[in-house]
């Protein structure tokens, strides 16, 4: 099934989620973040059900070599050359 959603990486904060998650939609890939913190209410609920974040199954691949790739290696970040 072509959206199929796949568990990419778990967190403990969903802070660090939600910033994964911006990075690779601005990468051009569609994610969710899903966590049962009670509305955030209870943010110690990670520990026992950590946060997902999820992306399309034929995603997965380039999400996490997107996620993988230090921001210092990334070719589009690097200065022109004069």
């Amino acid at each position: 099934m072509a959206d199929e959603l796949v568990v990419v990486r778990r967190y403990l904060d969903e802070i660090s989620a939600q910033i994964d998650a911006m990075s690779l939609e601005a990468n051009g890939v569609p994610a969710m973040v899903s966590a049962d913190t009670a509305g955030g209410a209870l943010p110690s609920m990670a520990l026992v059900f950590p946060v997902r974040l999820l992306v399309r199954s034929e995603d997965v691949t380039f999400a996490r070599e997107l996620l993988d790739t230090p921001a210092d290696q990334r070719e589009d970040d690097r200065p022109a050359e004069p």
